[in-house]
């Protein structure tokens, strides 16, 4: 598996997606960090690759980016040539098809989420290697170890978007507080038939959580 180059940035991470009864929230923090330096507190890990598909991005910076930009290419000639919107399938088996031929060079771990009028809400995981997993909740990153007994506590089908909102953020806070690679802030977005909500959660509004 590739490891990252001498001074290249890493998105020592936590992301999250979870779906509801009509859409998907999806959630990260914004630590991104060259070695133990912070190189950036407040990264945008959530990625707009068509109207209402979104990626959530750890590994390095650099590849996470550019295979990103190639698949927002993609989609929209996609939808230039077939007239009509991408499903989050077909945006998730790019993100596949590009992670699985090129794994021995990319660090590269992908969610991806949105809705589509065939699938309606859908969560995809992309983790190293390019695999892909069709998920109701999907987590990753470096924070992501710290929050699977907790996630699979928790997590129930049918929440409704409130809900999961709160089980994000609380989700992503917590491993920001074990994870060191994890940190800064909270940005969200509720991705449904209609809109995209973007919600941002600065440092001293997180849900606190014990610290020993």
């Amino acid at each position: 598996m590739a490891s990252l180059r001498p001074g290249e940035a890493n998105l020592g991470t936590t992301i999250m997606a979870v779906e509801f009864d009509g859409g998907v929230v999806v959630g990260a923090d914004s630590r991104t960090t060259t070695g133990a330096y912070i190189a950036n507190r407040v990264t945008d890990k959530l990625t707009k690759v068509h109207d209402h598909i979104y990626c959530c991005r750890s590994g390095s910076a650099a590849d996470t980016q550019a295979v990103a930009d190639i698949v927002k290419y993609h989609l929209d000639l996609y939808s230039a040539q077939h007239g009509e919107a991408p499903t989050v399938k077909v945006a998730a088996s790019l993100f596949q098809e590009i992670c699985y031929q090129n794994k021995n060079n990319l660090s590269a771990g992908i969610i991806v989420a949105g809705w589509d009028a065939r699938d309606g809400a859908s969560v995809y995981e992309i983790p190293l290697g390019g695999s892909i997993h069709r998920q109701t909740f999907a987590i990753g990153g470096s924070g992501s170890t710290y929050i699977y007994g907790y996630c699979d506590k928790l997590f129930r089908v049918g929440m409704t978007k409130e809900q999961c909102v709160d089980f994000v953020k609380n989700s992503v806070s917590l491993a920001m507080t074990r994870d060191g690679s994890s940190g800064g802030v909270v940005r969200l977005a509720v991705i449904t038939e209609d809109n995209v909500e973007r919600i941002f959660v600065p440092g001293n509004m997180l849900p606190e959580q014990y610290l020993g």
